[in-house]
């Protein structure tokens, strides 16, 4: 069988990796170029639809969310393929915060008091002290401002209606802040049933400690050591599976990767954000620790019959450091040679985002350039040994945290 690719990222770098490992597979057909993606990897140029069609694949994975919020699922189920990923309408869980705090508040999911504003009187007025401020729509990551002050909530209200993030930023989410350690948690989904992955911690914030700006991510680790079993089953109970109903008696059934970002308060675990993909840099991590052929999970969710409730994971942790360009998430220094990078193993891998070919030469050519990930015994071990291959690998400019999953 062969399998369409979307995407080209950090978290499609890991999905081809494990997808290929698959005995079911015999052709991985990609639409966007990655210098990390296997070496007998085709490269279909065009669109999706005619590239699904031309090497009539058996299955169809769409990694990032852009072309979930144009309906590329939808055009691929209507031309007759399996789809791993939600159609456009169930991707509103993402595409539109205030889609997904309404339906939150619908389903009696724990969440966030909230107010969305389409002008900026009106999200000035919702102010009243330090909150959270976010853009309605998709902004890579990074439409997401965490005000210690009402002074910065209005910067930030300012910032997003001066067109900060373009388009996404036309409507403002107003959140009450949260506090407590934030935890994602993942689950395959096929418009029933929800089945839990094991959990992960990104690190958004761009320095040591937590500190700076957010980003798309700067690391993450598998599984969190402060997440048992009662709590994946209080998240199971209370978020992810009252999703899948509530989209399904909506009509707008769930299937793919459901992506439930929490804050553990102290009333109880709340919803910060929905994603209806794999998180980049969670994916990474995720993909080495999943114990079993992903392929199979993938057509279940795709055909709408999930045929267990459990998967099956790895004894130990992983973790993954991203190595950036200088000056992230602000202007980069790109085209620089990167040295260093071996071939994936089971136990250690350094996934490329945002690099290319630049003749027989990979260079960086993005903020985000690799996702260097690790499996130990326990986290301590998994995180020296993504430190010990970030310390091989160089490239001009490059930059990274030294504190994910206990640092170097």
């Amino acid at each position: 069988m062969r399998i369409l690719l979307i995407g080209g990222g950090g978290r499609e770098a890991a999905l081809a990796w494990k997808i290929v490992q698959s005995p079911l597979v015999d052709g991985l057909v990609v639409t966007h170029p990655n210098p990390g993606f296997p070496s007998d990897t085709v490269f279909a140029e065009g669109d999706a639809v005619t590239a699904a069609r031309a090497y009539d694949v058996g299955l169809v994975v769409v990694g990032p969310e852009a072309p979930l919020a144009d309906g590329l699922s939808d055009a691929l189920r209507g031309a007759g393929f399996p789809v791993f990923a939600p159609s456009r309408s169930a991707a509103q869980l993402e595409t539109s915060k205030e889609f997904a705090k309404a339906f939150m508040d619908r389903q009696g999911i724990p969440t966030a008091a909230w107010s969305s504003h389409e002008d900026a009187d009106s999200a000035h007025a919702a102010i009243t002290g330090a909150c959270v401020v976010k853009a309605d729509g998709l902004a890579a990551g990074k439409g997401v401002i965490v005000a210690d002050s009402a002074r910065e909530a209005h910067a930030a209200v300012d910032a997003m209606f001066d067109g900060a993030f373009g388009s996404a930023g036309h409507r403002v989410v107003i959140e009450e802040r949260l506090t407590g350690p934030e935890v994602s948690f993942l689950a395959l989904c096929d418009g029933k049933r929800a089945i839990p992955m094991l959990p992960c911690r990104d690190h958004k914030r761009r320095f040591d400690g937590d500190k700076g700006p957010n980003t798309g991510g700067m690391g993450a680790i598998c599984p969190p050591p402060d997440v048992d079993q009662d709590l994946m089953d209080t998240v199971l109970r209370d978020v992810l599976q009252p999703t899948v109903d509530g989209m399904a008696a909506e009509g707008t059934p769930f299937r793919g990767v459901l992506y439930a970002g929490l804050m553990l308060t102290p009333e109880g675990p709340k919803v910060l954000e929905f994603n209806v993909r794999f998180g980049d840099p969670e994916c990474q991590p995720l993909m080495m620790m999943l114990d079993e052929d992903i392929v199979p999970l993938m057509l279940e969710c795709a055909n709408g019959h999930l045929s267990r409730d459990r998967l099956l994971w790895r004894n130990g942790s992983a973790c993954c450091v991203v190595m950036v360009s200088g000056g992230y998430p602000g202007a980069i220094d790109k085209g620089h040679a990167i040295t260093g990078v071996r071939l994936p193993n089971r136990n250690q891998a350094a996934f490329y985002a945002g690099a290319k070919k630049s003749g027989t030469t990979v260079v960086n050519d993005g903020g985000r350039v690799l996702g260097v990930t690790a499996f130990g015994d326990n986290l301590e071990e998994a995180s020296k040994l993504a430190y010990e291959y970030v310390d091989d690998i160089h490239f001009n400019t490059a930059e990274w945290r030294t504190d994910i999953g206990g640092g170097q």
